[in-house]
């Protein structure tokens, strides 16, 4: 693989995890599963988490579709490294702080500050389709720190 040719799977890559990010946050929370392949995966594991696992397309975006319509959350992305192992496969760890509230209405206003409700890392691995695309193959959450979600009362 030349250099041009690694430089573009990086980004490629790199921009896929953007992308999952900005989809959760701030448009269709189910569409994050066509950034996946056919039989993606996404596994949140114990001890860390609660023992989450999606696969396929169909149960992936029943998970994240399954997100409260009243959630209003910001993923601050970092330090985001992607290696390629191949032509067509390549892997990324990458950190993330996650801002969350449950029980916000649009025109509430901004969110008192608050600290994060969980900082970790996401572990992927890659896979470049036959038509050239990069999708991600697997995801998994690894969440050192974390805690509920608040839920927002009033309008303080």
């Amino acid at each position: 693989m030349d250099p041009l040719e690694r430089l573009l799977a990086e980004r490629a890559c790199e921009r896929l995890i953007i992308d999952f990010v900005h989809r959760l946050d701030l448009g269709e929370p189910g569409s994050v599963a066509g950034l996946f392949t056919e039989d993606g995966s996404w596994e949140w594991p114990l001890p860390e988490g609660d023992g989450r696992r999606s696969v396929g397309r169909e149960a992936l975006r029943a998970y994240f579709a399954s997100r409260p319509a009243d959630r209003l959350s910001r993923r601050v992305m970092s330090n985001i490294l992607v290696t390629v192992t191949s032509s067509d496969t390549a892997t990324a760890t990458s950190y993330f702080t996650t801002y969350r509230v449950d029980g916000h209405e649009s025109g509430q206003g901004p969110v008192p500050p608050g600290p994060p409700v969980q900082v970790g890392q996401y572990e992927d691995e890659f896979r470049r389709s036959a038509e050239g695309t990069w999708l991600l193959a697997s995801r998994r959450l690894r969440l050192p720190f974390g805690g509920p979600t608040p839920v927002r009362t009033g309008t303080s």
